[in-house]
């Protein structure tokens, strides 16, 4: 397929005057498509109904092979670089909101798409919700409201000399934060001038939804407001952060007790997944616990009910997506920071809260080493806050390099025979019903019968047996 043209002047400046191409650096759009022979579009549910048209669009446009992506693997909010992968696209523009995780592989060009913003309502809520024009406030907001941050800042800024604004980034950056500035969530801001974070209050611009309750549990020692552009409204948030932590504190107590652990892969694009897959795996190893890898795809009830072997998951997924409240799962479901509280003696909770699992690795802000393994004899005894048993809370030693440590070796039957077993086949033994069983040369051969005919409302043969 011959390279793609890249587009006219006038092609160029159409697309980026389209609502549904608006994104932070809108003249990318074209180069990124000129670049690429196919590209993937990738649309959350409520925008596949523009699918069609916007691809039309672009390969009008640009020449480029365009591949819509839609039901996504994952979360809408992550870049689907494996459905990307499978239709051989070189690069992915995501509509609509987005978690701004890193990627691993493709280029990716977010385009968020512009949702209006009343700027002077919105500046009306912040004086009523800040009469001290002294007030340290740090401006947050919604992908989709970003556009308009500008405008805001230039009505706030001559009243409030303490007012920051944050700025959308997309991707890492390529060194490390500066001092003084914090860098999180795909959000930018300096607190230098602030005097740090911790005496900061936060406005947040968007709706309430998995965003600001990630912002809320991170920086929980600010206090949060937020102005609603659907409804006009600004108020202070009333989520009790202090309750929300008890309850992810309770779910580390029971991710203490658990014995076998199911690690859920609930992301493939956002970089270092694998890293952090395999750190959890070794931290669970050392804390004498049983794991399971499952990958099966968006999470729910009925899905992790048929792992009853498992006594608690952990969702490896992007920031956004890693607080799903579990409450009506029949297992409860944590995250990485939460499994680490519980399995690594040398975590302490200190205050600070991470949904980011990236900040865990070796290298990251928040990595924790393991500490050398102790002995029963040398490790202090443990009781379970919710059962009221002895656990064991030190690491274990490396297990035998020739055994993998899910499995044992156990004899089977009367043979002597030796059979690997795994926590899930014992389970599976001690289950009063195990499925179908073929009973091999138990049963005695017979010819072939007619069956029963009918439907199992009422087969054909019911009112003869019941005369």
């Amino acid at each position: 397929m011959p390279l793609p043209r890249s587009p006219s002047a006038s092609e160029a400046a159409a697309i980026s005057q389209d609502p549904l191409f608006k994104a932070v650096d809108v003249q990318d759009v074209p180069v990124v498509l000129s670049v690429s022979p196919k590209v993937a579009l990738q649309f959350p549910d409520e925008l596949l109904a523009d699918a069609a048209a916007v691809a039309a669009r672009m390969e009008a446009a640009t020449g480029a092979e365009m591949y819509v992506l839609g039901d996504t693997t994952y979360g809408s909010c992550c870049v689907d670089e494996v459905a990307a992968e499978h239709a051989g696209a070189e690069a992915v523009l995501h509509y609509g909101p987005a978690c701004l995780s890193p990627c691993r592989k493709l280029p990716v060009l977010h385009i968020f798409g512009q949702q209006p913003l009343d700027i002077e309502r919105c500046t009306e809520a912040f004086r009523e919700l800040y009469p001290d024009r002294q007030s340290r406030v740090v401006v947050l907001s919604d992908v989709i409201y970003a556009h308009a941050m500008g405008k805001l800042e230039q009505q706030l800024c001559p009243e409030y000399p303490n007012i920051v604004f944050s700025r959308v980034v997309c991707g890492d950056s390529p060194g490390p934060t500066p001092p003084g500035e914090v860098r999180q969530f795909g959000r930018q801001f300096p607190v230098e001038a602030l005097g740090g974070l911790q005496d900061c209050a936060m406005f947040y611009v968007g709706a309430e939804g998995l965003a600001l309750t990630s912002f809320m549990l991170t920086w929980n020692r600010c206090l949060f407001s937020s102005f609603d552009p659907a409804t006009g409204c600004g108020r202070h948030e009333t989520l009790n952060v202090n309750r929300a932590l008890m309850r992810r504190l309770y779910l580390v107590e029971r991710a203490r007790d658990a014995r076998v652990v199911g690690i859920l892969v609930g992301t493939l694009g956002v970089a270092g997944y694998l890293t952090v897959l395999q750190h959890l795996r070794e931290l669970l190893r050392r804390a004498g616990k049983r794991s399971y890898t499952l990958a099966v795809g968006k999470p729910n009830p009925a899905k992790l009910a048929n792992f009853l072997e498992v006594d608690i998951f952990v969702l490896v997924a992007c920031a956004q997506n890693t607080l799903l409240d579990s409450s009506e799962f029949y297992r409860p479901i944590v995250t990485p920071y939460e499994l680490e509280l519980a399995c690594n003696p040398a975590r302490e909770w200190t205050g600070n809260y991470f949904t980011d699992f990236r900040d865990l690795l070796p290298g990251a802000c928040a990595h924790v080493d393991l500490p050398p393994a102790l002995s029963a004899a040398e490790a202090l005894p443990d009781v379970s806050l919710i059962t009221g048993e002895m656990r064991a809370a030190h690491l274990c030693d490396p297990p035998a390099p020739h055994l993998p440590p899910s499995t044992a070796l156990a004899c089977r039957d009367q043979t002597r025979a030796l059979a690997e077993i795994s926590p899930a086949a014992s389970f599976l033994e001690s289950r009063s019903w195990r499925g179908l069983e073929q009973q091999l040369g138990q049963t005695p051969v017979s010819k072939a019968v007619q069956g029963r005919r009918g439907i199992a409302i009422a087969y054909e043969d019911e009112g003869r047996e019941h005369s």
